[in-house]
């Protein structure tokens, strides 16, 4: 189940178009049956050679009224402006999308992308803006 619709009008598309090209690269050369880690690591030597600034297992504060009530590891953020959350399952599942979410509600970040690397490419692209967030981090 491919994403299908013209990513070219999105925010940020510029990147998440790079994001793509990188996430298949690497599907491609490695296939499927991997630990998600080995995958984090090599969508970091593509996005690199793309240009592009990441960094992996980036720590996010997570608030409730002011008070810390827990961390959480974000996979790999792209240009502080793209979460991605790798997976390593046969198939993107509403958990999956849901868990996406409410990293974007706990960032200022508004672009996600949840990768999958099943059997077949996978990959889904959330945003949430600004304005729907109550924000419970201090990043």
């Amino acid at each position: 189940m491919k994403e299908t619709s013209n990513i070219s009008n999105y925010l940020y598309s510029d990147i998440t178009e790079l994001i793509i090209k990188a996430y298949y690269k690497v599907y491609n050369k490695l296939g499927y049956g991997f630990l998600e880690k080995v995958y984090e690591k090599a969508m970091l030597i593509e996005l690199r050679k793309l240009g592009l600034s990441s960094s992996n297992q980036t720590p996010i504060e997570v608030y409730y009224d002011d008070e810390k009530i827990g961390n959480y590891f974000a996979d790999i953020i792209v240009n502080d402006k793209v979460i991605i959350e790798l997976k390593a399952a046969e198939n993107i599942i509403e958990e999956h999308e849901c868990q996406l979410v409410n990293y974007l509600k706990a960032t200022d970040i508004e672009v996600g992308i949840l990768l999958n690397f099943g059997k077949e490419p996978q990959f889904k692209r959330r945003v949430l803006a600004k304005e729907y967030k109550n924000n419970h981090t201090k990043s």
